[in-house]
C-alpha cells in the first residue's frame, strides 16, 4: 500500500512537471517578440555611460526587473482571480505610457523648442561626480519603469495561457516565465553593452602567425561596429515603445479588430504581420503625441511638477 501510494504520488509529480513544461514551453514562445522588444529598449538605456558603469547599471536594472515580477505575478493572479475585467485597461494604461515615452524622446530629437532645452547631459559631459550618479540614478528609474510595463506585458500573456490549469501550475510557470525572462534580457543586454571590451581585449593579442592577425582584425572590427549597434539599439528600442504600447492599446479597443481584419484578409501571414505591425506603429504614434500634448498642457496649467 505505501509503496503503491509513493508510485501515485511521483507519478503524479511527473503529470504536473510535464503539464509545467509544457505550458511554460508555450508561455515563451508567446512572449518571445516581448522578449525582443525588451531587448532593445535596455540596451539603450546604458548608451553614453561610463564603460566602468555599464554593467553596474545592467545589474541595478535587472534587480529592480525581478522586484518588479515579484510585484507582477501575485499581483496578476489576484487580479485574475478577483477583478479580472481590470486586467485590459491597465495594461492599456501601461502601452499608453509606452507611447509617450517614445514619441518624448523623439520630440527630444527633431521637435525645437521646451523638450530641447530639458534634455539631460550625456555621461562624457557631466561636469562631476555627483551629477554623474544622479544621471546615472535617473536612468536606472526610467529603465525600471520601462520594464514593470514589458514585464506586465509578459505577466499577462503567460497567465492567459495558463489561466484553466490548476493554481499550483499557474504560479509555477509564471515564476519560470519571470525568472528566464529577466535571465535572458540582460544577460544579453550585459554582453551587447560589453561587445567593444571583447573587441578592444582582441585587438591587443599578442602573436605574429595569420591567425592572430585575423583575430586581432576581428577585434577592431567590433570596435568599429560597436558604436553603431549601439545607435541602431537606441532607434529599434524606440520604434519598440510604439509597436508594444501600440499593441496593447489595438487590443484593448474591440472596434480595432473589425477595421484591421479587413486589411489583413486573404494575405500571406508576412504580409499580415507587416500590416498588423505598420499599424500598431500608427496607432503608438497617434497616442504618444496625444498624451504628451496632454502632458505638455497638463504642465502649462498645473507646472512642471
Amino acid at each position: 500500500m505505501a509503496g503503491g501510494s509513493l508510485l501515485a504520488l511521483i507519478d503524479d509529480i511527473a503529470s504536473i512537471l510535464d503539464d509545467v513544461a509544457a505550458m511554460s514551453k508555450v508561455a515563451a514562445k508567446k512572449t518571445a517578440s516581448v522578449l525582443g522588444d525588451d531587448l532593445a529598449l535596455n540596451a539603450q538605456q546604458v548608451t553614453g555611460v561610463k564603460a566602468d558603469r555599464e554593467l553596474p547599471i545592467v545589474w541595478a536594472v535587472a534587480k529592480g526587473s525581478m522586484i518588479n515580477k515579484a510585484i507582477l505575478v501575485p499581483l496578476a493572479l489576484l487580479i485574475s482571480a478577483f477583478i479580472p475585467w481590470a486586467i485590459t485597461p491597465l495594461l492599456m494604461i501601461g502601452g499608453a505610457y509606452l507611447c509617450y515615452e517614445g514619441f518624448e524622446k523623439v520630440a527630444h530629437k527633431f521637435m525645437p523648442g521646451e523638450h530641447h532645452e530639458e534634455e539631460k547631459p550625456a555621461a562624457a559631459e557631466v561636469k562631476n561626480e555627483a551629477d554623474a550618479k544622479k544621471q546615472e540614478k535617473e536612468k536606472v528609474k526610467g529603465a525600471v519603469r520601462t520594464d514593470f510595463i514589458l514585464s506586465a506585458e509578459i505577466i499577462v500573456i503567460s497567465l492567459g495561457i495558463v489561466s484553466s490549469a490548476p493554481f499550483l501550475n499557474q504560479v509555477t510557470v509564471m515564476v519560470l516565465i519571470a525568472v528566464a525572462m529577466t535571465i535572458g534580457v540582460y544577460g544579453l543586454v550585459g554582453a551587447i553593452v560589453k561587445i567593444d571590451d571583447a573587441g578592444l581585449y582582441l585587438s591587443k593579442l599578442n602573436g605574429e602567425s595569420g591567425m592572430m592577425n585575423a583575430v586581432r582584425a576581428f577585434g577592431r572590427g567590433i570596435v568599429n561596429l560597436a558604436p553603431w549597434l549601439m545607435k541602431i539599439l537606441s532607434v529599434v528600442g524606440t520604434i519598440a515603445m510604439f509597436l508594444v504600447g501600440g499593441s496593447i492599446i489595438s487590443h484593448g479597443l474591440p472596434f480595432m479588430h473589425s477595421l484591421i481584419e479587413p486589411l489583413t484578409h486573404g494575405h500571406e501571414s508576412w504580409v499580415n504581420t507587416l500590416i498588423t505591425g505598420a499599424t500598431d506603429l500608427v496607432i503608438g504614434l497617434v497616442v504618444g503625441a496625444a498624451v504628451l500634448a496632454l502632458v505638455m498642457i497638463g504642465k502649462k496649467m498645473f507646472g512642471k511638477k
